[in-house]
């Protein structure tokens, strides 16, 4: 089966890199006119994304810069002689405006598949739209295992799910001396509710002498002071975030401000992701010191090519490390575009059942789908982890410690307090 690389040559090149890609972004947004042919000229594909509160802006702006670095390389070769187009519409990271951004993308600017959606309740009311209308959805960063469970055929998996997270972050926590007390704070969504109870189940099972609780915590607030000061009080060994910015960094600081973590009585692990957004430093401080975080990226684990060459474009571009969802965001328009090409055309049937056999090297790994019923249908099972600790300020993603990732025993000796 046919595999994509890297094509040799140069991008486009940019005088200001972040001008550039908020221009770039920003032309794509104009994409709502009528239908485009679906025969001939560029190959639409839709995506939605968090542009603007209340959702997570800082994930919108990684994946679409993931988006734009992987048309650029795809298009150096074309799609059957193609180029891909981008269509961006803004869903706030709310349900109701991901559901109308979906339908726009399909009714009125005719995309032949859909992409970029980032928060799990947007997503889990995105397919049923994807699934009425029988359009390929690449779900690129909603890790709710509800999403994989709905068994739409038109919904494809290549990234993390809130299953095998809470298996991560399980593992690892169990093998950690000393903690008979977790206290997580989960963000109220899909996805932070579905984390939470999945690492209570995990726990329960394989570490019943651990006494865990989770509080659920409103997304859109700015003051987590009671329930920082309840914790406080309760010295729990653990506290477990699962938020994503804004709140998560406002509720980091105030367990900081109110003395709980950085502590040596109580470790921080943190389960979104957050390490690696661009933003991190400028918002957390010193409550970010000795914090273990999961994640899907660590400069220690190995890139395929076009992986290193989605690295390389981000540096060149944006002048940064690229986050996980960079990579996820390039994979998921990798996998579109060889499903077109393994298809023979834009059908939605034909790019299905490419999708359903497909074996593609993407940036992390070679993915595949699993056709069994429920969390893993159409998932790729393998997707590749790993857990790591901060042990200073301003600390670059390639100088952090190393702590477990798939198949790999936990580094415990490693950790600071």
């Amino acid at each position: 089966m046919k595999r994509v690389s890297p094509v040799a040559g140069a991008l486009m090149p940019t005088t200001s890199k972040r001008i550039a890609g908020i221009a770039a972004a920003a032309l794509l947004t104009a994409g709502l006119a009528s239908p485009v042919a679906a025969e001939d000229g560029p190959i639409p594909i839709g995506l939605s994304l968090t542009q603007s509160p209340p959702g997570a802006v800082i994930q919108g702006e990684e994946v679409l810069r993931g988006h734009l670095i992987a048309r650029d390389i795809i298009n150096e070769e074309g799609v059957l002689d193609r180029e891909i187009e981008l269509h961006v519409q803004d869903s706030q990271g709310i349900p109701e405006r991901g559901r109308s951004a979906v339908e726009r993308l399909i009714e009125r600017v005719g995309v032949v598949a859909l992409s970029g959606q980032h928060q799990s309740s947007v997503c889990l009311a995105e397919i049923d739209v994807a699934n009425r209308h029988n359009i390929p959805y690449m779900n690129t960063n909603c890790w709710s295992d509800d999403v994989r469970a709905a068994g739409y055929p038109q919904v494809f998996n290549p990234n993390i799910y809130n299953s095998r997270v809470a298996e991560a972050m399980g593992e690892a926590i169990a093998q950690l001396e000393g903690i008979e007390s977790i206290h997580a704070l989960a963000e109220n969504t899909d996805w932070g509710i579905g984390q939470a109870e999945e690492l209570g189940k995990y726990l329960a099972e394989h570490a019943p002498d651990i006494a865990y609780r989770h509080d659920l915590l409103d997304r859109e607030a700015e003051d987590f002071t009671p329930v920082v000061q309840r914790i406080r009080s309760d010295q729990p060994d653990m506290v477990v975030a699962i938020m994503l910015p804004p709140a998560a960094y406002i509720l980091m600081n105030q367990l900081a401000e109110q003395g709980v973590v950085p502590s040596d009585d109580t470790w921080l692990f943190e389960g979104g992701g957050l390490f690696s957004y661009p933003d991190f430093w400028d918002n957390v401080r010193d409550s970010a010191v000795n914090t273990i975080f999961f994640d899907l990226y660590h400069p220690e684990m190995p890139l395929s090519a076009f992986g290193e060459r989605v690295r390389d474009e981000y540096v060149e571009r944006y002048d940064g490390t690229p986050s996980r969802l960079v990579f996820q965001a390039a994979d998921s328009l990798l996998l579109i575009a060889e499903a077109i090409r393994i298809a023979g055309s834009t059908d939605g049937d034909a790019m299905i059942e490419a999708l359903q056999g497909i074996e593609l090297e993407g940036s992390r790994g070679v993915i595949t789908f699993s056709d069994e019923p429920g969390v893993l249908y159409q998932q790729w099972v393998d997707t590749p982890y790993v857990t790591f600790q901060v042990t200073e300020l301003d600390q670059a993603l390639e100088d952090t410690v190393f702590v477990s990732a798939p198949g790999v025993e936990v580094n415990i000796e490693a950790l600071a307090r």
